[in-house]
C-alpha cells in the first residue's frame, strides 16, 4: 500500500476515525489499533513477510528484557549479541547473499575458475533495513543503560511497526518514540493542521516533482549510449531532484501522517540541497540514519577524537556501510567511497562544523559567496547520484565519459519545459520556507484567510493534473 495510492487514501481516514472516536480517551486500545492497522498496512505486500517482522519484534523485546534482567556480562553481552547476529543474519540474507555468492563467482572466473552459484528467487522484505535498525538500537541502548525496556509487548511492537514509518522510515529511537506511545494521546486541531499541510508538501513533492522527474531520467539513463552530454548533464540533474523530492516526500508524509495521531516522527531532511559544503549535506540529509551510524557506529570506533589516519579510516568505514545499506551493489559502494572523499578534506582541516546555521538566516537572498558553495556542493553531490542510479560501475563510468565530451555544449533534445517551471515554482517554496521544519510549515500565516486556503487548493489541483500511474517510493528498495 502506498502513500500515494487510493488504498491509503481510503485506510487512513478510516483508522484516524477509528483511533479518535471509537479508541478515544482509551490508551490500550489506541495502541491496539495502531498495531492491527501497521500489520495490515504491512500485509498489503506480502503478508508472509508479516511473520518475518513479527520474528524480529520478538526477538528484540525479549532480548532486551534478558539484556536487562542479567546479572553478569556474559549474559548480557550473549543476548546482545544474538539480537544483533540474528537481525543483521536476515539483513544480509535477503539482501546481500545474491550480491556476494555472484560476485564470488565472478572472482573465481578471473582466475579461470567457473562456478554456478545459487542464487535466491526471493523479493526483499519491503522496510527490512529500516525496522531492522529500530530494533538495534533499542537493544544496544538497554545494554548501556541509556534506557529501560518496554514491558509491555505491544506497546514494543507499535514502536517497531508504526505503519507510517514501517517501511522507510525515519529510523526512529526508543527514547524518542516510545515515551510518546507510553502515555496517553489527546485530538489537537493544530496539531491535525500541521500534519495535513505536511502531507500535502509530500504528495506534491512525490507526485508532481520525483514522479515526473523519474520519467525523463529513465528516459535517459536507460539509453545513455545514445544521449548527448548535455541530455546525460539533464538526467543527473533530474534524478537529484527525484530522488530529493522522492524520499523527503516519503518522509513529509510519514511525518504528517504520524501526526494526526498526535504522535511526532523524527525529522528526515533539512533542506540539504541548500547546505554551503559536503558536511553540511550530511547533517540534512537522510538525519536519522547519518545520526543512526554516527551514535551506534562512528563514535564507537573513536569518531573524530583520535588521530588522522583514525579519523580516515572511521569516515571511510561509515561512509562504505553507508553505501552499502542502501543496496547490494558495487554503485552504491562507489557512491559511498565518493563522499568520503567529499567529506575528508573538512575533517582534516576542521571545516565540518562551518556551516551549522541554515544559509541565509534571516535574509531573504543569499551572498554570492554562498551562492557559489549551495551549487559546487550540489554539483558534487550529483555527481555522486550517477553511481546511486547506474546500474553497474560500468554504466556509471561510461554514463560519466558520455558527458565529457563535446555534445556537453550543444541544446539539449529533451527539453521538459512544464517540469522545469515546476521545479523553479518548488525550488521558490522551499527557499522561502527553509527556516521550518518543512517549507509550507509558516508559509501563508500571514496572508489573508483566503489567499492561503486557495493556495492550498492549488497545490491539490497540480496534485490532481499530474497524478498518473502509482510510482512506488525508491527508498522503498532499501
Amino acid at each position: 500500500m502506498l502513500f500515494n495510492s487510493i488504498n491509503f487514501a481510503f485506510f487512513l481516514p478510516i483508522v484516524y476515525l477509528l483511533y479518535w472516536f471509537v479508541a478515544n480517551k482509551n490508551h490500550k486500545k489506541q495502541n491496539i489499533l495502531l498495531l492491527v492497522a501497521s500489520y495490515f498496512f504491512y500485509s498489503c505486500w506480502d503478508y508472509l513477510f508479516l511473520f518475518l517482522l513479527i520474528f524480529s519484534t520478538l526477538l528484540d523485546y525479549f532480548s532486551g528484557l534478558k539484556i536487562y534482567k542479567s546479572q553478569n556480562s556474559k549474559t548480557k553481552k550473549f543476548w546482545l549479541w544474538l539480537s544483533i547476529s540474528a537481525n543483521l543474519g536476515l539483513l544480509g540474507f535477503f539482501k546481500y547473499y545474491n550480491f556476494f555468492a555472484t560476485s564470488f563467482s565472478e572472482l573465481l572466473a578471473s582466475f579461470g575458475l567457473n562456478s554456478n552459484p545459487l542464487l535466491l528467487k526471493v523479493i526483499l522484505p519491503v522496510g527490512i533495513s529500516f525496522y531492522t535498525f529500530h530494533g538495534l538500537s533499542y537493544v544496544i541502548d538497554i545494554y548501556y543503560d541509556r534506557i529501560k525496556p518496554e514491558k509491555n509487548f505491544v506497546i514494543y511492537s507499535v514502536f517497531v511497526s508504526f505503519f507510517p514509518l514501517l517501511v522507510a522510515g525515519p529510523i526512529e529511537r526508543a527514547t524518542h518514540l516510545l515515551p510518546q506511545i507510553q502515555r496517553n494521546r489527546k485530538f489537537n486541531y493544530t496539531a491535525t493542521a500541521d500534519g495535513l499541510r505536511q502531507i500535502l508538501w509530500g504528495l506534491f513533492k512525490k507526485i508532481v516533482i520525483a514522479d515526473n522527474c523519474a520519467e525523463y531520467v529513465n528516459l535517459i539513463f536507460n539509453d545513455s549510449a545514445h544521449q548527448s552530454g548535455s541530455n546525460l548533464v539533464l538526467g543527473a540533474l533530474l534524478f537529484a531532484f527525484q530522488i530529493y523530492c522522492d524520499f523527503s516526500g516519503y518522509s513529509d508524509i510519514a511525518l504528517g501522517t504520524a501526526r494526526l495521531f498526535g504522535i511526532n516522527l523524527l525529522r528526515n531532511f533539512a533542506f540539504p540541497y541548500f547546505s554551503r559544503d559536503i558536511a553540511e549535506f550530511w547533517r540534512r540529509w537522510h538525519i536519522s540514519l547519518t545520526s543512526w551510524f554516527k551514535d551506534y557506529l562512528y563514535i564507537p570506533l573513536g569518531g573524530s577524537k583520535t588521530g588522522s589516519w583514525i579519523k580516515v579510516r572511521n569516515i571511510f568505514i561509515i561512509f562504505l556501510i553507508s553505501g552499502f545499506w542502501h543496496g547490494a551493489n558495487w554503485t552504491f559502494l562507489a557512491w559511498g567511497f565518493l563522499n568520503a572523499l567529499y567529506f575528508l578534506p573538512l575533517l582534516l582541516l576542521n571545516k565540518n562544523r562551518n556551516n551549522t546555521e541554515i544559509v541565509a538566516k534571516d535574509r531573504l537572498i543569499p551572498n554570492f559567496s554562498e551562492i557559489i558553495q549551495i551549487l559546487i556542493t550540489f554539483l558534487l553531490t550529483t555527481f555522486a547520484w550517477i553511481f546511486f542510479r547506474a546500474n553497474n560501475i560500468t554504466h556509471a563510468i561510461n554514463y560519466i565519459h558520455g558527458i565529457f565530451n563535446k555534445s556537453l555544449f550543444t541544446k539539449p533534445t529533451i527539453f521538459p519545459l512544464t517540469l522545469l517551471v515546476l521545479l523553479l515554482f518548488f525550488i521558490i517554496i522551499e527557499w522561502i520556507g527553509r527556516e521550518n521544519q518543512y517549507s509550507l510549515e509558516r508559509l501563508g500565516f500571514k496572508w489573508p484567510k483566503m489567499v492561503r486556503i486557495s493556495f492550498y487548493y492549488l497545490l491539490i489541483i497540480i496534485i490532481f493534473i499530474f497524478m498518473g500511474k502509482e510510482q512506488e517510493f525508491i527508498y522503498f528498495q532499501f
